[in-house]
C-alpha cells in the first residue's frame, strides 16, 4: 500500500513562522527528509520514532544529490510511510518542490503541498521593509540570484527586469551581487535606487545593509555579508529607517544561554526570544522523579511546595485537589503558585521573596503542628530547620532529584560563547561547571542567593542576581544590564 509525501514549507528560519498544518504533519510523520537551514525547533515537532534524514545542500559545500532525494521519497512512500519533505521557505518558491512533485506524480505517489512563508517576503518584513506599498511599489518580482547574470543564454530577461515598475527581490544572490547590480544599472535601473541586503532573515543574527545599486556590492563586501541573504531593490527599502522593528527589541543582538532543565527552559527561552535575544538552550540538569511513598496528607495542617516541579509531582500523586482540602498550602514563589493553580489548587501562602527564607517569614504567624515539605531530594534545609525550631513536626517528601544532563560539544561551545549565562538553581551551576569545564566568558546571572553561593563555590562571582528571585527577575536583571 502506497504512503503519501507532504512537501512542507518550514518558513525562512524563525520557528514561530512554521504553519499549524506543518506542525500537524510533522507530528504524524514516519519519515522527515529535511533541508539545510531548517531550525532545530521545527524538527523537534517530529513524533517519537520518526526517522529524521538530512538531504540538504550547502552552496559550494557538501551536496546531497537531488536524485538521491527523489529516490528516498519514492522508497519510503512505496513502503507505506507518511513522509514529510521539509523544505526551507516555501517548497514552490526556488525550492525545487515542483521537481519533486513531478517525480511523485510520474510514480503515481499521492502528495500534498503545504506552503510556507517565503524568505523574499519575510526577511524584508523583519527588516522593516514592505515589498509593496501603495505609493512606492505596486508590484514585486521574485528572481533567483543564483544564476550568473552574464552567462550566455540566461533565463532572466534583464532589460525587462530593469524596467519592472516595482520591487525586485533576489534570492541566493550574495556571490553574484556585483554582477546583478552592474547589469541592472546597465539596463537602465537608476544607480541611486535604494537596496537592502538582509542576511539570516528572521533569525536572531539578522543583519541588514542599506545601500544603492551603485555601491551595494562594495558595502555588502565591507560588512562581510554571507549567505543566506536576500537582496531587495526598490524605493521601499528607504522605509526601513522608519519601520525597523526587530532591532528595536530590547535584547536584540544579545545571545543568552539558559541552563535550566529542558521542560522548564522553553517558557523562559520563549520570553527571551520575544525580547529579541538569540537563545541557546543548554540544559545542564534534568528532573528525575522519585518513587518514595507519600504519607497521608490528612495528618498535616501545612503543605509547603518549594518548586513548580514539586507542585506537578505532588499533584500527580493525588486523586485530585480535594485531598488538600482543609490543609494550608504554601508555595515558595509565583512560579510554584502558578503550577498549583494550573492543577486547581489555590495556595494560601505565597511570600514576597521566592526563597526559603521568604517562606519562613511568611509562615511566622501561622500556627502549625505538623508540616509536609514537598521538594527535591537535595533541597536546602532552611525551611525544615526553621519550622522544627518552632516545635513543628516536619516530614520531607523527596519527590524528585536533579541529575546531570550531558552537553554535546555544540551546546557547550554555544553556551560558553554567549553574552549571558543564566542559572536557576545551585544544581544547574554544579552540573554545568562539570560539563563545560569553565564558567568563564559570559556574564553570569543567578536567580537568587543559593545559586549565587554555588557560583562562588566554583570560583565565579555572579555578575547579576535576580530580584525578585524568579525567572521574570532573571529577565529584568539582563534588561537592566546596559
Amino acid at each position: 500500500m502506497s504512503g503519501i509525501v507532504h512537501l512542507v514549507g518550514a518558513g525562512p528560519g524563525d520557528p514561530g513562522l512554521l504553519t499549524v498544518r506543518a506542525v500537524e504533519l510533522l507530528e504524524q510523520a514516519d519519515v522527515v527528509l529535511y533541508d539545510r537551514l531548517i531550525p532545530p525547533e521545527a524538527l523537534a515537532h517530529a513524533g517519537v520514532g520518526a526517522e529524521i534524514v538530512y538531504v540538504g545542500k550547502e552552496g559550494e559545500g557538501p551536496q546531497f544529490p537531488q536524485e538521491d532525494t527523489h529516490r528516498l521519497l519514492l522508497e519510503h512512500a512505496r513502503a507505506g510511510k507518511r513522509v514529510v519533505r521539509l523544505k526551507g521557505g516555501d517548497p514552490f518558491v526556488f525550492g525545487r518542490g515542483g521537481e519533486e512533485a513531478l517525480v511523485l506524480h510520474e510514480a503515481g505517489i499521492p502528495f500534498e503541498v503545504v506552503p510556507g512563508v517565503t524568505a523574499g517576503v519575510a526577511a524584508p518584513a523583519y527588516a522593516g521593509i514592505p515589498v509593496t506599498h501603495r505609493e512606492l511599489a505596486s508590484g514585486v518580482a521574485f528572481v533567483t540570484g543564483h544564476e550568473d547574470p552574464s552567462k550566455p543564454g540566461s533565463a532572466i530577461d534583464w532589460p525587462a527586469l530593469a524596467r519592472f515598475p516595482g520591487t525586485l527581490v533576489f534570492y541566493m544572490g550574495v556571490r553574484s551581487l556585483p554582477r546583478i547590480a552592474e547589469r541592472l544599472v546597465a539596463e537602465g535601473r537608476p544607480a541611486t535606487e535604494p537596496v537592502a541586503v538582509i542576511e539570516r532573515g528572521t533569525l536572531p543574527g539578522q543583519r541588514t545593509v542599506l545601500a544603492t545599486l551603485g555601491d551595494v556590492a562594495e558595502r555588502a563586501a565591507a560588512e562581510k555579508i554571507r549567505a543566506p541573504a536576500i537582496t531587495l531593490v526598490g524605493d521601499v527599502a528607504g522605509l526601513r529607517e522608519q519601520l525597523a522593528w526587530l532591532e528595536a527589541r530590547p535584547l536584540h543582538g544579545r545571545t543568552i544561554a539558559v541552563t535550566r532543565a529542558r521542560a522548564q527552559a522553553s517558557a523562559l527561552a520563549a520570553r527571551l526570544r520575544n525580547l529579541g535575544a538569540a537563545v541557546v538552550e543548554a540544559p545542564a540538569i534534568r528532573i528525575a522523579p522519585l518513587d518514595h511513598p507519600l504519607p497521608p496528607l490528612r495528618q498535616f495542617d501545612l503543605v509547603c511546595v518549594t518548586s513548580p516541579n514539586g507542585a506537578e509531582l505532588l499533584l500527580d500523586r493525588l486523586r485530585d485537589a480535594r485531598e488538600l482540602a482543609g490543609i494550608t498550602v504554601a508555595a515558595i514563589g509565583p512560579g510554584t503558585a502558578r503550577a498549583l493553580r494550573a492543577r486547581g489548587v489555590e495556595p494560601d501562602v505565597v511570600p514576597d521573596r521566592a526563597v526559603a527564607e521568604g517562606l519562613v517569614e511568611a509562615l511566622s504567624d501561622l500556627h502549625v503542628d505538623r508540616a509536609l515539605i514537598a521538594r527535591a531530594a537535595e533541597g536546602r534545609d532552611v525551611l525544615p530547620d526553621a519550622l522544627r525550631a518552632r516545635g513543628v513536626e516536619v516530614s520531607i517528601a523527596a519527590l524528585y532529584e536533579t541529575v546531570a544532563e550531558p552537553l554535546d560539544d555544540d551546546a557547550r561551545a554555544a553556551a560558553t560563547g554567549a553574552d549571558y549565562l543564566l542559572f536557576t538553581s545551585a544544581s544547574s551551576v554544579r552540573f554545568f561547571a562539570e560539563a563545560a569545564g569553565t564558567l568563564e566568558g559570559p556574564r553570569l546571572v543567578s536567580i537568587g542567593p543559593a545559586t549565587s553561593e554555588a557560583l562562588r563555590a566554583h570560583g565565579a562571582e555572579p555578575d547579576l542576581e535576580a530580584d525578585p528571585h524568579t525567572p521574570d527577575g532573571l529577565i529584568d536583571a539582563v534588561l537592566s544590564d546596559r
